[in-house]
């Protein structure tokens, strides 16, 4: 069925036309506001730091806060209560929470770029998910590590999908899958929406870093979905969403490049915390085996703090430019072209190598103390060296993508770009 507006036929797949800016009756936030209400949890957050790490789970204590200043509805739709932002806003929010604990930046990223995978689907999968529980919380892998195979009224699903990061606190999942009937068509790939209460958790997440993100597997066994909780992935990829509220900015940004960048909040916050403790222990230090009575008074540790400094900016830099990009190109309705897109996908690289070369340059001014278990350094350096490592966020692989789209080479690494 087609739907008319302003006397076109309108097929429900195609791009957004373009537009002058959001439509929608969201209240208009103030993205410094939110930036302050996450500072303003740091404390809290920073003391349960260990305790996340220790008990591989984001303490609930740390969730409800969250939640409760808003900072887990920021792409929730503002029909269903949510405060419905943007990129950029995402961004500064998950840098902010990262400054005093990494996995809970990271859960906090991940639940809300789930969420706004959900405001890509009909109505009715929307409504499914936040009518009745508006504060429903989404986790999810879109790896299509499940298959789905039509039944009468929808599909039949099973599958394993890990690392299912903030698994723990959600009510709802979206799950990879693959449909072997599908054959070439755009539906071979997709992603659907299964209830929590419908998959067992299967405790798997044993790792050096981001430990409290318990990104455990999801197991489903011949699971019920209705058609309408199915979205093509390949439609995804070309902005063809199926969701009929077009107005709403946020849910037209590019797909694979909303997915990436989601994760690059969390790094940004772990380097901007290696700088400050940096900052406020090298003058409280002496630098060992030489005649300076603080690490601050030392040349090389200057070096040390300006490269790191600038480094942790160039990882912001460049993931605010993607975020920006990404803002403008969803307000306007002009999907990305496959040029642009390459280069956020390097944006996001490039800000996952920078803010990890910048712990790193921190760690080694530090010295061999920055490793003791009573350091918080040390969780911040394995934190970020597993969360820089995502599949997503692979520089080589963007690297790859963007330079051959320099050449005018296109879509011979992958088609998620």
């Amino acid at each position: 069925m087609t739907k008319t507006i302003m006397g076109a036929p309108h097929d429900p797949h195609d791009p957004p036309s373009p537009r002058t800016g959001d439509t929608t009756h969201a209240p208009r936030f103030v993205r410094s506001d939110l930036v302050a209400r996450a500072a303003a949890l740091r404390p809290l957050l920073a003391v349960n730091a260990d305790r996340a790490d220790r008990e591989r789970e984001v303490p609930a204590e740390n969730i409800t806060a969250l939640a409760g200043a808003g900072l887990l509805s920021l792409t929730r739709p503002a029909r269903y209560g949510g405060l419905q932002t943007d990129l950029r806003t995402l961004l500064e929010v998950g840098r902010e929470v990262g400054r005093a604990c990494g996995s809970t930046a990271w859960v906090t990223s991940l639940l809300n770029g789930n969420a706004w995978f959900v405001g890509l689907f009909p109505a009715q999968a929307q409504d499914d998910v936040w009518a009745a529980t508006p504060d429903a919380l989404v986790a999810g892998v879109v790896t299509p590590s499940g298959t789905a195979s039509p039944v009468d009224g929808g599909y039949r699903v099973s599958g394993r999908w890990a690392p299912a990061s903030g698994c723990a606190h959600a009510d709802w999942a979206v799950l990879g899958v693959k449909r072997p009937d599908a054959g070439d068509t755009p539906d071979a790939v997709g992603i659907v929406l299964v209830p929590m209460s419908e998959l067992t958790v299967e405790d798997t997440w044993f790792v050096a870093g981001m430990r409290g993100t318990a990104s455990n597997t999801l197991v489903g066994d011949d699971l019920f979905v209705p058609a309408h909780r199915f979205h093509s992935v390949p439609r995804a990829v070309e902005s063809r969403y199926a969701t009929p509220f077009t107005d709403e900015a946020l849910y037209r940004a590019p797909f694979v490049s909303v997915a990436a960048l989601v994760l690059t909040g969390p790094p940004l916050g772990l380097a901007a915390a290696a700088v400050d403790l940096l900052l406020e222990k090298a003058p409280q230090r002496a630098l060992t085996m030489t005649g300076y009575t603080t690490q601050a008074e030392a040349p090389t540790v200057q070096l040390a703090a300006a490269r790191a400094a600038s480094l942790a900016d160039s990882a912001t830099l460049h993931a605010y430019r993607a975020a920006d990009d990404l803002d403008e190109a969803a307000r306007t309705g002009v999907s990305p072209g496959y040029d642009a897109r390459a280069r956020i996908r390097m944006d996001g690289g490039v800000a996952a190598v920078h803010a990890r070369e910048a712990v790193r340059v921190v760690c080694s001014a530090q010295g061999a103390s920055s490793f003791s278990e009573s350091n918080p350094l040390q969780r911040i350096w394995r934190d970020i060296e597993t969360a820089s490592r995502h599949a997503v966020l692979n520089p080589e692989v963007a690297a790859e993508i963007y330079g051959k789209s320099l050449f005018g080479i296109r879509g011979t690494v992958t088609a998620m770009v």
